[in-house]
């Protein structure tokens, strides 16, 4: 199965603990980064005239320890679409092609207005399914 999406970063000194790997909270930060890339490319995220997007759950699973200079590639591919939310599965991967981590996000379509879930509109859904 092929990404909806890829995006490259470098591993940066701040992102590793005293034991010299990536710190596990910095992986969100990564898949964050992913996410927001590819929902700038599909619809310009974030724009003031759309419902905004929460982080109703994450997931990760740690296999190896990715180091600072390290270049990763974060693969996204879309796992699910429901009514209001989408879920998409992720793999951190070196330069070697081994898997650094494995990792699974739920989205929530929000009004901050009324501070509820929305519905994906068609055009959301419709650009979630596209692959960048």
């Amino acid at each position: 199965m092929h990404p909806l999406f890829t995006h490259r970063l470098e591993v940066r000194f701040r992102d590793c603990d005293p034991l010299g790997h990536v710190n596990n909270a910095v992986y969100l930060t990564y898949l964050e980064q992913a996410r927001f890339a590819l929902w700038r490319t599909l619809w310009g995220f974030p724009e003031a005239s759309r419902p905004g997007v929460i982080m109703a759950r994450s997931e990760v699973d740690y296999k190896i320890p990715a180091r600072y200079g390290d270049q990763l590639e974060i693969r996204l591919f879309l796992a699910r679409i429901g009514r209001t939310s989408f879920t998409y599965s992720y793999e951190v991967v070196d330069d070697a092609g081994r898997i650094v981590a494995a990792a699974t996000t739920v989205q929530v379509m929000y009004d901050y207005k009324t501070e509820k879930p929305v519905p994906i509109s068609d055009e959301i859904r419709a650009k979630l399914e596209q692959q960048v």
